[in-house]
This record gives structure tokens, C-alpha cells and sequence, in this order.
């Protein structure tokens, strides 16, 4: 793939773009569902809309962040992320969290998601989160590789089992 000639910018979401982090995110989604179908939510015709207007309600909230990467008018990805207090399930202190970073394929690997996380991380120390901390998919490789030359560092490990899987196994 060409690199893209031209550069991108990081601004704060607008309501007028919720189709777009809408699409964005149902892509995010449907990337998921295909890595592991049983654990992650499987994608659905009204999902870019619902998940649009979801992040559209967010950036509107005064502890989370909705950040948009804009290239020649267009946006081509998004940053979710929130200040969060202690989470006694995952044993962390206060720290800022990111929940969605996400690049259009067709932009990926030019920088727009260092761009996007280098944003989201300034923001969230703003807010004065001490820390970050995110989650990314097993089998999201790519995420990860950027996630760690961006200096984070593995601390847990998400197992999943279902359930239905072993009461099935036991009734036969």
C-alpha cells in the first residue's frame, strides 16, 4: 500500500462525527467478533449507528476523552478513553483508560494511531490519571506492537471459558 502524501490531525470529536467514529467503531467490532466469535459481540446492521451515538453521548461527559484523526477532511479514526477511580475487580489504582483506538484500514500503519494515542495519553494526564492502562485482543498483534513501542507493558492476561461449552461436555 502507498503511504498517504498527506498528514492527519487529532482533534476533539464533534456530533457531526458520529457516523464516521460510528462506522469506525463497528469495524472495532467486527474485527473482534472475528477473532474470537464466542467472546467478543458480534456485529449488527444498526451497530454503526448505535456506537456513533454512543461516542457521541461520551465526549460530552467531563471525565472521558473522544478524539478524532482527520485527514483531508475526512475522519479516518477515534480515541476513546476515560479517567477512572480505583477498579477493585482488576486490583488498579486511579488511572486513565483507553477503550477504543481504532484507524481505518486504509490508513493504517502511517502513524494516525500513534498520533490518536499520543493525544488521548496527553489528555488523560490533563485529567491527572498517574497511569495508563487498556486492553487489546490476543490476537490483535499489530495493536499491540504499537501499544509497546509506545511504552506499555503487559500486566494481565484476559482467559475466557464458556460455560455453555462445559455444561454441554458434562450432560452427554
Amino acid at each position: 500500500m502507498p503511504a498517504m502524501t498527506s498528514s492527519a490531525h487529532v482533534r476533539p470529536a464533534e456530533a457531526a462525527d458520529a457516523p464516521a467514529m460510528g462506522r469506525l467503531g463497528a469495524l472495532l467490532v467486527t474485527e473482534h467478533h472475528e477473532f474470537d466469535p464466542k467472546r467478543f459481540l458480534a456485529p449488527r446492521p444498526d451497530l454503526p449507528r448505535l456506537y456513533g451515538e454512543f461516542l457521541d453521548s461520551q465526549r460530552q461527559q467531563p471525565d472521558k476523552i473522544v478524539l478524532v484523526a482527520e485527514r483531508d477532511g475526512a475522519v479516518v479514526g477515534y480515541a476513546y478513553a476515560g479517567a477512572e477511580g480505583n477498579d477493585y475487580m482488576v486490583l488498579r489504582g486511579p488511572a486513565g483508560e483507553i477503550y477504543d483506538l481504532v484507524v481505518d484500514p486504509a490508513h493504517r500503519r502511517q502513524g494516525i494511531g500513534t498520533l490518536l494515542l499520543e493525544a488521548a495519553l496527553a489528555a488523560l494526564a490533563k485529567l491527572g490519571a498517574p497511569r495508563a492502562v487498556l486492553f487489546t485482543a490476543d490476537k490483535n498483534h499489530g495493536a499491540q506492537h504499537m501499544f509497546e513501542g509506545a511504552g506499555f507493558r503487559r500486566t494481565m492476561i484476559e482467559m475466557t471459558r464458556e460455560l455453555t461449552d462445559a455444561v454441554e461436555k458434562r450432560g452427554s
